[in-house]
């Protein structure tokens, strides 16, 4: 990945701490993401999937309960990689794609139950973050 120098003056690029061993669950052992989200609870992209994997059933508020989890969860990790509460978040860097996955299963989610200014933030924030993972998420 490149890091670009920021000549805004904001703050730098956050970038998440990559989970090798929730990837390989994920992914070699083809472990069900419940199963990964239990064993590694901070690990946002199980969340992500459970979210998505819901919402295609129809489960509307289970994907919110999964995308809520996952965000809640990616927020804290921002936060232990310094991240101040504001600032790009690259879609480009895969242990980010959990945390940017579930912000946008949110926003979907909180639309589908009505919440439009839950929707309105969680969209907003998202592309506040990152402008490749809105336009990549908010089509999908």
């Amino acid at each position: 990945m490149t890091t670009h120098k920021n000549l805004l003056g904001g703050p730098e690029p956050t970038l998440l701490p990559e989970n090798v061993e929730a990837y390989r669950l994920l992914g070699e052992e083809s472990k069900a993401p419940a199963e990964v989200a239990a064993a590694y609870p901070t690990f946002s992209l199980a969340w992500a999937m459970l979210a998505d994997d819901a919402f295609e059933a129809g489960r509307v508020v289970e994907s919110y309960a999964y995308a809520r989890t996952g965000y809640h969860r990616g927020l804290d990790a921002l936060r232990r990689a310094g991240w101040k509460g504001h600032g790009p978040v690259p879609w480009e860097h895969r242990p980010n794609r959990g945390f940017l996955r579930c912000l946008a299963a949110l926003a979907r989610a909180a639309g589908e139950i009505k919440e439009q200014d839950e929707y309105e933030r969680c969209w907003q924030f998202l592309k506040d973050s990152s402008e490749e993972a809105y336009a990549e998420l908010k089509r999908s």
